[in-house]
């Protein structure tokens, strides 16, 4: 039987949660053992790794093997508690708002990268472009369209002019 959206949708007294919980529905399998080494994103690593999608979700990969990217979330599960709202981020030696820089420690330890898909086999998704730590628990895949997803920034905020390009 088919599930209709709105069924999966109830708007009837909506209220804003106190606590959000996921479970992971997989593991990466990365080279990346410590932080030391590990890319600062994805646009700026060839390194190759391994999705392993648990086995519960394995149906849900039908399909993905037609696209060639994808949105990776997953969760900074060696953050610890409480995070400061502010940071020094990588380029620069100046403190900014945890929500103008990339940093792991953040309110929600939320990351999100974009990688290549190399092969699917099973319930394992070979994927490029790795800069997450081995062992981080994934909590969503999402197909990347270049048509959807793709648009020119018009600022970049205290990063102009310190962002390098990729050589390769």
């Amino acid at each position: 039987m088919e599930i209709t959206k709105r069924e999966l949708y109830d708007f009837k007294d909506r209220k804003l949660p106190d606590k959000i919980c996921f479970k992971p529905i997989g593991i990466i399998h990365t080279k990346f053992k410590a932080l030391k080494g590990i890319p600062i994103q994805f646009s700026q690593s060839d390194s190759i790794g391994t999705i392993e999608i648990f086995h519960e979700y394995k149906p849900a990969l039908k399909d993905l093997d037609g696209f060639s990217h994808i949105y990776c979330l997953y969760y900074f599960d060696l953050v610890k508690r409480p995070v400061p709202l502010q940071s020094k981020p990588f380029l620069i030696d100046e403190i900014k708002g945890v929500f103008a820089i990339r940093t792991p420690f953040r309110p929600n330890p939320i990351g999100i990268s974009i990688f290549e898909i190399l092969e699917i086999k099973d319930n394992l998704i070979q994927v490029k472009n790795i800069d997450i730590l081995d062992k981080t628990p994934i909590l969503d895949i999402k197909p990347y369209l270049y048509e959807f997803d793709c648009m020119k920034t018009k600022k970049i905020g205290w990063l102009e002019g310190k962002i390098k390009k990729k050589t390769s």
